[in-house]
């Protein structure tokens, strides 16, 4: 399949599942101090939903839909204006963050983790490159 051939009826992503650990941590990091807007929860199952953009955050114990618990070693990278300010400003909330804020020649990033140990990041694009249509 070529790179402008597009997937048959594939017209975007609804949502990203996160695994979590223990949900009420969970739910507190994402609503409290990333600050996400809440979607839903899950009825009694251990599952809640934020939006980050245009992009839906399933978090989710996985061991209560029979899944085995494996925290994502690769990050979500979420946009901000500011990398150095978030940064500052989780870092106070008693956010790990686990790099320094480095610079990729097109963007700024910081990986930093959540409750159950998945890696995520802020990430700030500064320069073209590595998005749509480039090739």
């Amino acid at each position: 399949m070529s790179s402008s051939t597009a997937a048959p009826g594939i017209t975007g992503v609804d949502f990203v599942a996160l695994p979590a650990k223990d949900i009420e941590a969970s739910r507190r990091f994402y609503g409290t101090i990333l600050g996400l807007p809440f979607v839903k929860n899950y009825g009694d199952m251990p599952a809640t939903e934020y939006q980050a953009g245009n992009l839906t955050l399933a978090i989710m114990e996985p061991t209560a839909f029979g899944q085995e618990f494996r925290p994502l070693a690769l990050p979500v990278a979420f946009r901000v204006d500011d990398v150095a300010a978030v940064r500052e400003r989780l870092e106070e909330q008693g956010v790990k963050f686990v790099s320094e804020t480095f610079d990729s020649g097109v963007c700024h990033q910081a990986i930093f983790l959540d409750p159950a140990g998945n890696a995520l990041d802020l990430h700030h694009r500064y320069a073209p490159g590595g998005g749509l249509g480039d090739a």
